[in-house]
């Protein structure tokens, strides 16, 4: 039986065209793309685009990867990037001509906590809802896609393939704690007891309030939570639902130190034979205290993201800093991330121009009272705040700036 001929050109291509549909303006340019590019010169139809149309397209087959299209382009629109040759038949996902391609997917094991570390825009998050059967993968046939026979051929003989006839049976409900969470009071209204109250199936939902601290602001407005107490909210919502797979994106943003350990251990209380766990995780030290393995993501963001296999917590995250991947031979990175820690405390010869003074200041604000001690700073250093949420630390920084009057003192910087 011949083979689509959508198969073969994926397996061809090497090579992949985005075009910003945010930044590229047909009507308000001169097609600078099309008139200067080497392959439609010769007659071919590389770039097409015209006056009227919304987007340039250009096909991936019929690039040579010359970049003079991208050079030449008033709006830098366009971006051609060569992708490694061994991705070629690893294509997962892809959302449309010329836009973001992601290769190859994390494995989840049951009764462990998968975690995922990368940048942002690099497919973390189109990971998540493939995996939670809300995004049905097209494996790259965006004009053609393959139906779930064909899907499940593709990943024949791996993890993945069991994964998804469970979810294609019906057999695992996903629930995903979504990754920005400020957006949650323009979906849901009424108080964090009620909503809690709707979605409680494991009748855990005390001791859950307990670990994340709720239980304060129970009877409070969706719409007058705080960034840190909507978190906690949403991953609350998760952990108290019955489910097979549980997905948390940035559980741990917006949260303070002491907040981030109470939430990964909350997490981490979920974990059961048969329950599947994954955790998106920038923050590297919460996600070592979160994990059982570790996939790492690579790419260029908005434009191709690559899944790793699966490593080992501490492999993973140091392949992670190292930007290099030692089982497929390949640095995805120019420069290794290090933390350099000086062997001297000798202070740097820095021109001070300024000294400020701040006096003793009080400021009471309904039942929280904030107590300030005298103190100083200059110009040319970096002082930093430390504490835990809801502490003061904005309030203070408010009353340095002006912004807000003290209670008692001068008032007055010196």
């Amino acid at each position: 039986m011949p083979r689509g001929k959508g198969t073969e050109e994926s397996d061809k291509l090497t090579r992949i065209a985005i075009v910003n549909s945010d930044k590229c303006k047909p009507k308000r340019c001169r097609q600078e793309c099309k008139k200067s590019c080497p392959v439609v010169r010769m007659g071919k139809l590389c770039i097409e685009v015209s006056p009227n149309d919304k987007l340039a397209a250009i096909s991936e087959e019929l690039c040579i990867g010359c970049g003079i299209c991208v050079k030449k382009c008033p709006f830098e629109a366009i971006n051609i990037i060569n992708l490694p040759s061994n991705l070629e038949r690893d294509t997962t996902h892809r959302y449309s001509q010329n836009s973001f391609k992601l290769h190859r997917l994390p494995i989840p094991r049951p009764g462990e906590v998968l975690g995922l570390v990368g940048t942002n825009g690099i497919g973390k998050s189109t990971a998540l809802k493939i995996l939670a059967g809300k995004q049905k993968p097209n494996l790259g046939r965006y004009s053609n896609p393959p139906d779930w026979t064909e899907i499940l051929n593709h990943f024949r003989g791996s993890e993945l393939q069991n994964y998804f006839t469970k979810i294609l049976e019906d057999d695992l409900k996903a629930l995903i704690k979504p990754q920005y969470v400020d957006q949650i009071p323009k979906a849901v209204k009424g108080t964090v007891q009620q909503l809690l109250d709707r979605k409680d199936e494991k009748d855990n939902q005390n001791e859950i309030c307990e670990l994340l601290d709720l239980d304060k602001i129970r009877d409070r407005s969706i719409e007058d939570l705080s960034g840190g107490e909507l978190q906690r909210f949403a991953c609350a919502m998760v952990c108290i639902q019955d489910g097979d797979i549980f997905m948390f994106d940035e559980p741990s943003s917006y949260l303070d130190v002491k907040q981030r350990l109470k939430a990964a251990y909350t997490i981490r209380s979920l974990i059961r034979p048969d329950k599947f766990i994954i955790v998106v995780e920038h923050d590297l030290s919460v996600l070592d205290y979160l994990s059982d393995f570790i996939c790492c993501l690579y790419g260029v963001p908005g434009a191709y993201g690559v899944v790793t296999m699966p490593f080992s917590v501490r492999e993973g995250i140091n392949i992670f800093l190292d930007g290099f991947v030692p089982t497929e031979n390949l640095r995805f990175r120019d420069e290794s991330l290090v933390f350099k820690v000086a062997e001297s405390a000798t202070e740097e010869e820095v021109k001070r121009m300024q000294h400020y003074e701040y006096p003793a200041m009080t400021k009471t604000m309904g039942s929280f009272k904030l107590h300030v001690d005298q103190g100083q700073f200059t110009d040319s250093e970096i002082v930093v705040l430390l504490g835990e949420n809801g502490t003061g630390k904005t309030t203070f920084i408010r009353m340095l700036a002006g912004n807000l009057a003290p209670d008692s003192g001068s008032g007055e910087l010196s």
